[in-house]
């Protein structure tokens, strides 16, 4: 494992328990999906405040892997915190009734992201919790992600992680094997995977993305160039929503104290 990651595998569990102790909230609440991003954060969190602290949530849909559970399931008794199952399909069912509904897999599967952080940030708030986010560095810089859906977070462990750290950081925190090597996936359609959905393996995308920010974000290859679209297309879900306000704090005597 490279000196500088495990450096700040340390130094992610100390912004965890930070947040934790800025917010006075009582613990932490996660999405486990079984896969690795959110087996990696599960983890994090757990040797941050204590697995006795950390809920974690599987959120199943009537198209979801049954085998998905399982490894979640199996991942928090191994970390030794709460794990509970909760259906979205009532809820999904729900939405169905909204007038001039149209079906597609873009909008269901936006919809499912939506719904399962309604639940996450239910519980979050019944019992004072934080939500951790499960998003990494590669999803991230590429968009690939849900606005107020996976995105959503009070505190992201592995926002700063490659997708090739998080496998590497998920061997050193001794995630199971099942969930190291399964291909990554969304859920959100039956036989989804993130590589084809996106149509450039992790691998491809990681190695893009580092040599794009080590030259100017000038594209060379035409991977590069494939990766740099979808970064610059992605910009919005990384920026706060356009609004006056701050034009107009930075306008003297608008707020006391300018």
């Amino acid at each position: 494992m490279a000196a500088d990651l495990g450096c700040r595998l340390g130094q992610i569990e100390q912004m965890i328990r930070y947040a934790c102790w800025n917010s006075g909230c009582t613990g932490i609440v996660i999405g486990v999906s079984g896969g690795v991003d959110s087996a990696v954060a599960a983890a994090f969190c757990c040797r941050a405040i204590g697995p006795e602290k950390v809920l974690g949530l599987s959120l199943p849909s009537a198209i979801s892997n049954p085998e998905d559970c399982e490894d979640a399931a199996l991942l928090c008794a191994g970390l030794g915190m709460e794990h509970r199952i909760v259906s979205i399909e009532p809820m999904l069912e729900g939405f169905k009734t909204i007038p001039d509904y149209s079906p597609s897999r873009y909008l269901e599967g936006n919809l499912m992201a939506r719904v399962r952080m309604a639940v996450i940030y239910y519980y979050a708030n019944r019992d004072h919790r934080l939500v951790c986010g499960t998003s990494n560095r590669s999803e991230y810089m590429l968009g690939y992600s849900t606005k107020f859906g996976d995105n959503a977070a009070d505190v992201q462990p592995i926002l700063h992680l490659y997708k090739d750290e998080v496998y590497e950081a998920a061997r050193e925190l001794k995630i199971p094997d099942p969930i190291l090597k399964k291909a990554p996936s969304a859920g959100l359609w039956e036989g989804q995977s993130d590589e084809s959905e996106i149509g450039l393996s992790y691998a491809e995308i990681d190695a893009a993305l580092r040599a794009l920010e080590q030259h100017q974000w000038l594209a060379a290859t035409t991977t590069e160039e494939k990766v740099l679209v979808l970064v610059k297309k992605s910009e919005h879900k990384r920026l706060s929503s356009p609004n006056l306000l701050a034009a107009l704090q930075r306008q003297p005597g608008i707020f006391p104290g300018s």
